[in-house]
């Protein structure tokens, strides 16, 4: 039996729409709550991070290792405050490094 795209597409749009929806009904008022607003701030943030972190260290042929470096060049980069192409360029540049350097090593 082949499952229906069209029902997955509908149960997707309804979940998206009534977690857009429901904030909107449900507080008429202002957040004045300064803890409440520091944690919504922080929320979207704290949602990538979970989601691209893994995917960082293992989307990299090389593994985990290669991975890895790219990861701290990028900290080192974003930290020293430089721009998010050269941050990414950086991160790019070491993955490469890091996999030829595995390649001649194995």
């Amino acid at each position: 039996m082949k499952p229906n795209v069209y029902i997955y597409i509908l149960v997707m749009a309804g979940v998206t729409y009534l977690i857009r929806m429901l904030p909107l009904v449900l507080f008429k008022k202002e957040i004045t709550s300064s803890y409440v607003k520091s944690f919504l701030y922080y929320v979207p943030y704290a949602c990538l991070a979970a989601m691209t972190f893994p995917a960082i260290l293992t989307a990299t042929a090389g593994g985990i290792i290669s991975g890895a470096a790219g990861l701290i060049v990028a900290l080192i980069a974003a930290y020293r405050e430089k721009s998010l192409l050269t941050v990414a360029l950086f991160a790019c540049a070491a993955v490469f490094v890091v996999e030829r350097i595995m390649g001649f090593l194995m």
